[in-house]
């Protein structure tokens, strides 16, 4: 009898996460009736979308990071706006009010994204690339495999250069079956907290954290971030990285001086990746520079050309 007790309650402890997220609300029609801006539905699912900045103009396309999803670059979309570029934000599959569809989520995946939403807009090249933290392995992913698409790039607080997502993490990427059990039941909570510690931070998106920890809600947030994790921030993205240099593509990387996700020290790595990359570091600013520190992060964006 004792064993059969111990028996169930490792069925019942084993379970709980996979319950935990079941029980989740699922983002449907519904939700997104109150979604700005557009719908399409890609290869694996919807997409989200919206255009900000200037009615006409070259076209800037800003990729998100792990557990935000577009808002995070409003701020500085409209310093981009201001510069002359028409402003493409989408949400990454997995967050926002795009899909979650089930697959491992790396760089492929997140490629075959953003090329069907280009293809949808009939945007073929001249495309000005930036990429916010995950965002910022995602978009030298493309560049390596549509350099000749693309005007510029730029990676602000990018990873895959070396980076620190806390100790949940690290087990997801160290031991996987260990790492998701840990990362359903814990890292929704976590996350949660992380951010509910950042209320404080001046912020220059009303109701930042309320918008965060909302994420956390819906099923198939924690499984995407998981799959993340697993995928694309656990890829070598030197090889990207070498195949922009070669073709000659303007790169500006902006770091944040006290960012303790992303380290300074990933600007010695791009820099051995890519020498011709520039780099700029905004001092004072942590890893929330977008929204946090937007006025310096557009101030170092007057390198692009806007023409």
């Amino acid at each position: 009898m004792f064993w059969w007790v111990i028996l169930a309650l490792t069925v019942v402890i084993m379970a709980a996460p996979h319950v935990a997220e079941l029980l989740r609300p699922r983002l449907g029609e519904q939700a997104r009736q109150n979604a700005p801006g557009e719908l399409v539905k890609l290869k694996r699912g919807v997409t989200h979308y919206r255009w900000l900045g200037a009615e006409t103009g070259p076209v800037a396309v800003c990729v998100h990071g792990l557990t935000t999803s577009s808002y995070v670059w409003e701020p500085v979309a409209r310093g981009l706006g201001e510069m002359g570029f028409r402003v493409l934000l989408y949400d990454l599959y997995g967050r926002g009010y795009s899909a979650r569809p089930r697959g491992e989520q790396d760089s492929r995946f997140f490629v075959e994204q953003l090329e069907g939403l280009l293809a949808h807009l009939d945007l073929e090249d001249d495309i000005t690339l930036l990429g916010y933290s995950m965002g910022g392995a995602i978009a030298p992913a493309f560049g390596a495999k549509h350099h000749k698409r693309l005007r510029q790039m730029v990676l602000i607080a990018p990873a895959g250069t070396g980076h620190d997502l806390g100790p949940i993490a690290r087990l997801a990427c160290n031991h996987r079956w260990l790492g998701k059990w840990l990362a359903l039941l814990f890292y929704p909570r976590s996350l949660r907290q992380a951010t509910e510690a950042e209320r404080g931070l001046k912020c220059e998106i009303e109701g930042m954290v309320d918008l965060q920890i909302a994420e956390t809600r819906w099923r198939g947030f924690a499984p995407a971030v998981l799959s993340s994790l697993q995928g694309i921030l656990d890829e070598n993205l030197e090889p990207s990285h070498r195949v922009i240099a070669e073709a000659g593509l303007p790169v500006l990387a902006i770091w944040g001086k006290e960012d303790e996700i992303i380290p300074l020290s990933g600007r010695e790595t791009l820099a051995d990746w890519n020498g011709s990359a520039q780099s700029a570091v905004i001092d004072g600013a942590g890893h929330t520079l977008t929204y946090t520190n937007s006025a310096a992060v557009i101030e170092h964006l007057e390198w692009l050309d806007a023409s």
